[in-house]
């Protein structure tokens, strides 16, 4: 809880509370008050409990040891790019991915009061989705752990020319004045949610399913090519790839791999079932409704 700014506490401590009462409710998202993923939950569920966690660890911790039945989490922007560490994170939570949810992302320039701002304050994934504004204006950027704990700290310290980009519910919340609105860098900035819950769930085939998975290759020549012709010779249809790193040796690549889709679907299953002949291991992270088209009407 010291962790928070100390505006920021007294409503931690208030959310905290009713999420306790009520878990099955309850949905954990990392940040302050007022942070695009506070948005996100009331967003996807209206009637839901957020409870708010500092880090996104302590979000999956929460869900997994039953202090919230669902946590959401970003794990791609349209502007930024991939959420750093959260292909690491999900898999060793344990956690299943149940559901996805997307968010329109509007960043807002706050600050104590209307005076000039030459330094702002906000999470990585913000300052770099406003770089175009902020490099016109001549602000520099200071990464903060995010946009509403960094929102809340201003509003704390209220040292002359530092801001927060924040959405505006931050600045309701801890009493700062809106300097500029809608400051990212492109009007169509988007992320991507995915929600996580203690057990997987088979989604309904009433409509399309994504599935989300992770495997790592053999370090053999066209080791990727083998492993995904599968996918190809069965039309399933992959929106989404990417590779990274685990340890140092760099002998071999991970990859996190999107899929429409779902195991029980005779092409899905063969093609996992090459996937699996042609890689050391094939780790499922969840099925789950599309929240949004991939492929084109």
């Amino acid at each position: 809880m010291e962790s928070y700014p100390l505006p920021a506490r007294t409503l931690v401590e208030k959310m905290s509370r009713e999420a306790a009462a009520d878990t099955g409710r309850a949905i954990a998202f990392q940040g302050a008050p007022g942070a695009n993923s506070h948005l996100a939950a009331l967003g996807y569920r209206p009637d839901c409990l957020p409870l708010p966690c500092f880090s996104f660890e302590d979000a999956l911790d929460a869900v997994r040891e039953g202090q919230a039945d669902r946590a959401i989490i970003p794990i791609e922007n349209s502007l930024h790019g991939r959420v750093a560490d959260m292909h690491f994170l999900l898999p060793e939570s344990g956690l299943s991915i149940v559901d996805e949810y997307f968010l329109p992302i509007h960043h807002c320039l706050m600050a104590p009061d209307d005076s000039p701002v030459s330094q702002v304050l906000s999470h990585v994934q913000a300052l770099g989705q406003c770089r175009k504004y902020l490099r016109a204006q001549g602000i520099t950027p200071v990464v903060y752990a995010d946009t509403a704990g960094a929102a809340a700290l201003v509003a704390e310290q209220k040292e002359a020319g530092v801001g927060a980009i924040a959405p505006a519910l931050a600045a309701d919340l801890y009493g700062l004045t809106i300097v500029a609105r809608d400051i990212e860098d492109s009007h169509d900035n988007m992320t991507r949610f995915v929600v996580l819950a203690r057990e997987a769930i088979v989604p309904r085939h009433d409509g399309p399913v994504m599935t989300t998975f992770l495997f790592e290759v053999k370090n053999i020549p066209a080791a990727l090519f083998k492993a995904l012709g599968g996918f190809a010779t069965n039309g399933v249809n992959m929106t989404k790839l990417e590779s990274y790193q685990r340890g140092a040796s760099f002998s071999a690549t991970e990859f996190y791999a999107d899929i429409e889709g779902m195991p029980g679907d005779p092409a899905v299953d063969r093609a996992l079932d090459e996937l699996r002949f042609h890689t050391k291991w094939v780790r499922l992270l969840g099925s789950y409704p599309q929240a949004r088209a991939r492929t084109p009407a």
